[in-house]
């Protein structure tokens, strides 16, 4: 089902959140909405095509993210996109090549969307509690995501699978060991940690990524 914002669905600078069916949707509009973003919840090709900016969110297993893809029809849709696309939690997971996240099935790697050349395993965390959940410490790089973020600035995580360190990596954070806490290539990126739960830190993260979409402009 597409959920509409109480802002105007037309005009070239609504965000599109692709409506995987999964239970973070609402969390995620409502944080663009207190940016007073033009947002809206939507599967429909057209919408997600003409948007300024695009979210994929997600919770729960690889193998069942990319099935819900799958049966809406979304995946080739999702690869076609050029203008900015950030993934979310599992979101970001689903942009790598492979997780091996596979929810109990007897596969032992879930094929993803291969948009950022990077594999997603098991959070190696040194005997820390596992899922890492919970406020950490990020550093940066200069990607326009983090324009005004300070490396040591906290977000908020909940996950037991990771991007390891890497050339896409973006930013990283530690829980035992190093990792990705956000990934990119082109006009792919996405976070591992929740900036819709990360306060003053994530809404900021946000707002850069509105910019991202202004500047770039809509898909003609």
């Amino acid at each position: 089902m597409t959920q509409v914002s109480n802002a105007s669905n037309t005009g070239n600078d609504l965000t599109v959140i692709i409506d995987t069916g999964c239970a973070n949707l609402s969390s995620v509009r409502f944080a663009f909405e207190r940016l007073n973003a033009n947002v809206i919840v939507s599967a429909d090709f057209d919408v997600i095509r003409s948007a300024a900016r695009v979210v994929l969110p997600g919770v729960g297993t690889a193998g069942a993210a990319m099935d819900a893809l799958k049966q809406k029809n979304l995946i080739e849709l999702i690869k076609s996109l050029t203008q900015p696309v950030m993934g979310v939690c599992l979101g970001m997971q689903m942009l790598a090549s492979l997780s091996n996240e596979h929810g109990g099935r007897s596969e032992q790697n879930i094929t993803c969307l291969g948009l950022v050349p990077t594999d997603i395993g098991d959070l190696d965390s040194k005997g820390l509690p596992l899922p890492h959940m919970g406020w950490n410490q990020i550093e940066v790089s200069d990607h326009p995501l983090f324009v005004g973020i300070e490396n040591g600035s906290y977000v908020y995580f909940v996950h037991s699978y990771r991007a390891p360190i890497s050339e896409y990596t973006l930013a990283s954070s530690t829980y035992g060991e190093s990792f990705s806490a956000a990934i990119g290539k082109g006009n792919f990126f996405g976070v591992q940690f929740h900036p819709e739960k990360s306060a003053k830190v994530g809404a900021k993260i946000l707002q850069n990524f509105l910019q991202m979409g202004l500047n770039m402009g809509a898909p003609q």
